[in-house]
């Protein structure tokens, strides 16, 4: 199929994408990788009467040190994330997940701020910006704001961004000396994940400090373990897999039904955990 007439215009600089943008309407759609959209559009299960192209916005792609954190354009590229020197030392979970995700080609057009805007629950980097705490920065009309990534995932394809505003950056606090991890159950590599797990933690012999267990691809949107997490800070990992059990109610779908999803989150927070420490 062909996607519906839409309007089309390239932004040069970012208050001239917001004013384009409110031009075209609510319903305008802003182009950056658009290995989701244009996908939607192409298949008549989206429609937009606009498109506002953003890739040739200065400022808005590349990864930057800003005291104890990193700064990560919104329009990076997958595939620029897995091979950044920066990424890989200080986020190391991102790094590890960009290769994750589809194919190459998805890889090397898709943009770590759509896949955070589009909100995927079975996608990666939501779950990877909740665990490492980041920092999501918006702006529109009215100047910018930030927003806890615990915070701006609100539910099956929605986030916490008001009308006109364009998700520009992500902070992420330093690894430091704290570890992360990310791992995933899939039928083929490239796909979604049937249960995908980000573990960041402190390790210190068989405690895990200050642990953030985040699962993907078992709710609307990111979902942090909050009773696992408890059980691995006091160094107990059989009651942290018991915990499952209450911090996760996983729906059915066709890879597995709630039950099946739980044993499943239960076998990769144990890889997780292994993966951990053995690094």
């Amino acid at each position: 199929m062909k996607p519906a007439q839409f309007a089309y215009a390239r932004a040069k600089d970012l208050p001239h994408a917001l004013a384009l943008w409110a031009e075209a309407g609510e319903d305008a759609q802003i182009l950056a990788g658009g290995q989701s959209l244009i996908a939607g559009l192409g298949l008549r299960l989206a429609d937009t009467p606009a498109l506002i192209d953003i890739n040739h916005v200065p400022d808005l792609a590349g990864v930057t040190e800003s005291g104890d954190r990193i700064r990560i354009g919104a329009m990076t590229r997958h595939a620029d994330l897995a091979r950044n020197p920066l990424v890989a030392e200080h986020a190391p979970a991102i790094a590890e997940a960009a290769p994750l995700i589809a194919h190459p080609a998805i890889q090397a057009r898709g943009t770590i701020g759509g896949s955070l805007a589009y909100a995927d629950p079975a996608a990666e980097f939501p779950a990877c910006v909740v665990a490492l705490d980041a920092e999501l920065v918006v702006q529109g009309q009215g100047g910018e704001r930030r927003i806890p990534a615990a915070d701006f995932f609100l539910g099956l394809y929605e986030t916490a961004l008001e009308p006109f505003e364009l998700l520009t950056a992500i902070e992420i606090p330093k690894a430091g000396r704290r570890r992360q991890t990310v791992q995933e159950l899939v039928r083929r590599h490239g796909d979604y994940a049937i249960v995908g797990i980000v573990l960041a933690a402190d390790v210190q012999g068989d405690t895990l400090g200050a642990a953030k267990v985040v699962y993907f691809g078992v709710g609307d949107a990111p979902v942090v373990a909050e009773g696992a997490a408890r059980a691995l800070e006091q160094g107990d990992v059989s009651a942290a897999l018991k915990a499952l059990n209450d911090d996760l109610d996983p729906p059915g779908d066709l890879t597995g039904g709630p039950e099946t999803k739980r044993h499943l989150a239960r076998v990769i927070l144990q890889r997780a955990i292994n993966a951990l420490r053995a690094q």
